[in-house]
Protein backbone atom coordinates (compact mmCIF):
# COMPACT_ATOMS: atom_id res chain seq x y z
CA UNK A 1 0.00 0.00 0.00
CA UNK A 2 1.42 3.58 -0.78
CA UNK A 3 2.04 5.59 2.65
CA UNK A 4 -0.11 8.58 0.80
CA UNK A 5 -2.84 6.34 0.33
CA UNK A 6 -3.44 5.25 3.84
CA UNK A 7 -6.92 6.36 5.33
CA UNK A 8 -8.32 7.07 8.38
CA UNK A 9 -8.66 3.96 10.40
CA UNK A 10 -12.05 3.99 13.00
CA UNK A 11 -13.05 2.49 16.44
CA UNK A 12 -15.35 2.76 18.75
CA UNK A 13 -14.05 6.12 20.40
CA UNK A 14 -11.30 6.93 17.64
CA UNK A 15 -10.53 8.12 14.42
CA UNK A 16 -6.63 7.42 13.48
CA UNK A 17 -6.08 10.32 11.11
CA UNK A 18 -3.08 10.47 8.64
CA UNK A 19 -0.86 12.88 10.24
CA UNK A 20 -0.75 15.76 8.25
CA UNK A 21 1.35 19.33 8.71
CA UNK A 22 -1.70 21.24 9.70
CA UNK A 23 -2.08 18.72 12.92
CA UNK A 24 1.18 20.40 14.41
CA UNK A 25 -0.07 23.40 16.43
CA UNK A 26 -2.64 21.55 18.04
CA UNK A 27 -0.03 18.24 18.58
CA UNK A 28 2.39 20.42 20.11
CA UNK A 29 0.10 21.23 22.86
CA UNK A 30 -0.99 17.69 23.16
CA UNK A 31 2.69 16.25 23.19
CA UNK A 32 3.83 19.23 25.59
CA UNK A 33 4.38 17.34 28.64
CA UNK A 34 7.92 16.56 29.60
CA UNK A 35 7.12 13.59 31.01
CA UNK A 36 6.18 11.95 27.65
CA UNK A 37 9.38 11.79 27.49
CA UNK A 38 11.05 10.31 30.05
CA UNK A 39 11.38 6.60 28.64
CA UNK A 40 12.00 7.62 24.88
CA UNK A 41 14.29 10.80 25.36
CA UNK A 42 14.07 14.07 24.22
CA UNK A 43 12.09 17.00 24.83
CA UNK A 44 8.54 18.47 23.45
CA UNK A 45 9.12 20.01 20.11
CA UNK A 46 7.49 23.59 19.40
CA UNK A 47 4.88 23.61 16.73
CA UNK A 48 7.36 24.94 13.81
CA UNK A 49 9.79 22.32 15.17
CA UNK A 50 6.72 19.95 14.64
CA UNK A 51 5.87 21.19 11.71
CA UNK A 52 9.13 20.15 9.98
CA UNK A 53 9.23 17.00 11.39
CA UNK A 54 5.81 16.13 10.01
CA UNK A 55 6.97 17.93 6.92
CA UNK A 56 10.14 14.89 6.66
CA UNK A 57 7.57 12.23 7.68
CA UNK A 58 4.71 13.02 4.97
CA UNK A 59 7.70 12.90 2.46
CA UNK A 60 7.86 9.52 3.35
CA UNK A 61 11.02 7.49 4.04
CA UNK A 62 14.29 7.84 2.04
CA UNK A 63 14.55 3.93 2.02
CA UNK A 64 12.55 2.12 -0.63
CA UNK A 65 12.37 -0.90 1.45
CA UNK A 66 10.98 1.40 4.40
CA UNK A 67 7.16 3.02 4.29
CA UNK A 68 5.99 5.16 6.92
CA UNK A 69 2.72 5.00 8.66
CA UNK A 70 1.28 7.73 10.63
CA UNK A 71 -1.52 9.00 11.86
CA UNK A 72 -2.97 10.71 14.69
CA UNK A 73 -5.48 9.90 17.32
CA UNK A 74 -8.88 11.83 17.58
CA UNK A 75 -11.23 11.43 20.02
CA UNK A 76 -14.10 11.72 18.07
CA UNK A 77 -17.00 12.84 21.22
CA UNK A 78 -14.59 15.55 21.97
CA UNK A 79 -12.97 16.47 18.64
CA UNK A 80 -9.12 16.77 19.85
CA UNK A 81 -6.36 15.39 19.06
CA UNK A 82 -5.24 13.47 21.63
CA UNK A 83 -1.55 11.42 20.45
CA UNK A 84 -0.13 9.44 17.76
CA UNK A 85 0.01 6.17 16.51
CA UNK A 86 2.72 4.85 14.01
CA UNK A 87 4.18 2.52 12.21
CA UNK A 88 7.54 1.86 10.09
CA UNK A 89 6.73 -1.14 7.17
CA UNK A 90 9.68 -3.06 6.32
CA UNK A 91 9.54 -5.03 2.81
CA UNK A 92 11.77 -7.87 2.28
CA UNK A 93 11.55 -10.59 -0.20
CA UNK A 94 9.77 -13.10 2.68
CA UNK A 95 7.41 -10.78 4.35
CA UNK A 96 6.17 -7.55 5.76
CA UNK A 97 7.31 -6.03 9.26
CA UNK A 98 5.63 -3.33 11.47
CA UNK A 99 7.06 -1.45 14.00
CA UNK A 100 4.75 0.20 16.07
CA UNK A 101 4.28 3.08 18.64
CA UNK A 102 2.40 4.78 20.16
CA UNK A 103 1.94 8.40 22.23
CA UNK A 104 -1.12 9.21 23.99
CA UNK A 105 -0.96 13.01 25.67
CA UNK A 106 -1.47 13.09 29.92
CA UNK A 107 -4.74 14.72 29.72
CA UNK A 108 -5.90 11.82 28.08
CA UNK A 109 -4.16 9.11 29.54
CA UNK A 110 -5.72 6.47 31.52
CA UNK A 111 -9.09 6.24 29.78
CA UNK A 112 -8.05 3.33 27.41
CA UNK A 113 -7.41 5.18 24.65
CA UNK A 114 -3.75 4.14 23.72
CA UNK A 115 -5.09 0.87 23.97
CA UNK A 116 -7.98 1.34 21.82
CA UNK A 117 -5.34 2.93 19.05
CA UNK A 118 -2.63 0.61 19.30
CA UNK A 119 -5.43 -2.30 18.50
CA UNK A 120 -7.20 -0.59 16.00
CA UNK A 121 -3.42 -0.24 14.47
CA UNK A 122 -3.17 -3.91 14.51
CA UNK A 123 -5.93 -4.89 13.68
CA UNK A 124 -5.47 -2.85 10.23
CA UNK A 125 -2.31 -3.62 10.02
CA UNK A 126 -3.42 -7.73 9.94
CA UNK A 127 -5.50 -6.35 6.72
CA UNK A 128 -2.94 -5.09 5.11
CA UNK A 129 -0.67 -8.47 4.96
CA UNK A 130 1.59 -7.48 7.41
CA UNK A 131 3.19 -10.63 8.89
CA UNK A 132 5.17 -9.63 11.60
CA UNK A 133 4.14 -6.38 14.29
CA UNK A 134 6.46 -5.58 16.87
CA UNK A 135 7.34 -2.72 19.50
CA UNK A 136 10.42 -1.97 21.67
CA UNK A 137 9.37 -0.83 25.16
CA UNK A 138 11.53 0.76 28.22
CA UNK A 139 11.10 -2.21 31.04
CA UNK A 140 9.72 -0.10 33.27
CA UNK A 141 7.12 1.34 30.48
CA UNK A 142 4.67 -0.68 32.52
CA UNK A 143 1.43 1.81 31.28
CA UNK A 144 2.90 1.03 27.31
CA UNK A 145 4.00 -2.10 28.31
CA UNK A 146 -0.05 -3.08 29.09
CA UNK A 147 -1.31 -1.09 25.93
CA UNK A 148 1.35 -3.62 24.09
CA UNK A 149 -0.13 -6.85 25.80
CA UNK A 150 -4.02 -5.73 25.23
CA UNK A 151 -2.89 -5.07 21.40
CA UNK A 152 -1.95 -8.49 20.94
CA UNK A 153 1.81 -8.32 21.50
CA UNK A 154 3.54 -10.33 23.83
CA UNK A 155 7.50 -9.41 25.30
CA UNK A 156 10.24 -11.39 23.55
CA UNK A 157 13.56 -12.28 24.96
CA UNK A 158 15.18 -9.85 22.60
CA UNK A 159 16.24 -6.49 23.92
CA UNK A 160 17.41 -3.27 21.60
CA UNK A 161 19.28 -0.12 22.84
CA UNK A 162 17.80 -0.60 26.48
CA UNK A 163 14.00 -1.69 24.95
CA UNK A 164 12.05 -5.05 25.41
CA UNK A 165 10.93 -6.21 22.40
CA UNK A 166 7.30 -7.06 21.84
CA UNK A 167 5.91 -8.99 19.36
CA UNK A 168 2.40 -10.20 18.11
CA UNK A 169 2.98 -14.13 18.42
CA UNK A 170 2.63 -15.95 15.12
CA UNK A 171 -0.55 -17.46 15.93
CA UNK A 172 -2.58 -14.23 15.53
CA UNK A 173 -0.66 -14.06 12.07
CA UNK A 174 -3.39 -12.49 9.64
CA UNK A 175 -5.66 -15.70 8.26
CA UNK A 176 -4.00 -17.57 5.47
CA UNK A 177 -0.49 -16.20 6.51
CA UNK A 178 2.23 -19.02 7.90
Amino acid sequence: MDATKIGAVETDRLSLVPLAVEHADEMAEVLSDPALHVFIGGAPHSAQALRARYERLAAGSPDPSRTWWNWVIRLREDKHLTGTVQATITVTEHERTAEVAWVVGTPWQGRGIATEAARGLVAWLQQQDVRAIRAHIHPDHHASAAVAAAAGLAPTGHCHDGEIRWELPATQSPAGMP
